[in-house]
């Protein structure tokens, strides 16, 4: 095991969040949780299918860089960049998953806390703008406003949290919801 390198503090909301402030501090939770529980392995753990699903955590923390990007992306009106671009989706529509494998821990550790700090960034602005505006993208003719596309980004979290939660325990025993918290 390597040490943890990811950030596991929860920050709480004030006591009278509205809702933008509530939505982004309970993404930024499931970001904590997941980092704990992604967080400090070799490439042997992070690498390790957990049958019968093909998954592993080091697909998973790749998949969720890629998903902070894409929604971000997607929410806010530009390309979602580097590393993404240069991928053949065509060949493997499951690149984000299958090619973390060539990756190593402190390169997939580095990809998802560079792609939250970007998604960090850019979702600041629903404090000010609010949650109303539609989005940059239309699905079948329905242009959602950017609450539904955070609150997607909080759901694919939520999928993939327990996920990393059953793998972590099978690897080494981790269990618990949220991160030990400093005092």
């Amino acid at each position: 095991m390597s040490e943890n390198t990811l950030e596991t503090t929860i920050h709480e909301p004030s006591e009278t969040a509205d809702e933008a402030e509530m939505l982004l501090f309970s993404v930024d939770r499931s970001r904590a949780q997941f980092a704990w529980k992604v967080g400090g392995l070799d490439a042997a753990a992070l690498n390790r299918a957990h049958p019968p699903s093909q998954m592993t955590l080091g697909g998973l923390i790749k998949h969720l860089a890629f998903v902070e990007d894409d929604v971000t992306a997607r929410a806010f009106g530009w390309p979602a960049g580097v590393p993404w671009d240069p991928a053949d989706w065509e060949a493997d529509p499951r690149w984000d998953w299958t090619s973390a494998a060539q990756d190593t821990p402190e390169e997939l550790y580095a990809l998802w806390a560079d792609a939250v700090a970007r998604s960090r960034a850019a979702w600041e602005r629903v404090r000010t703008e609010g949650l109303d505006g539609p989005a940059r993208i239309t699905f079948e003719g329905f242009t959602p406003n950017v609450r539904r596309i955070l609150v997607d980004l909080s759901d694919e979290y939520a999928r993939h949290v327990g996920h990393a939660d059953l793998f972590r325990e099978a690897v080494d025993g981790l269990v618990g919801e949220d991160p030990p918290q400093p005092a």
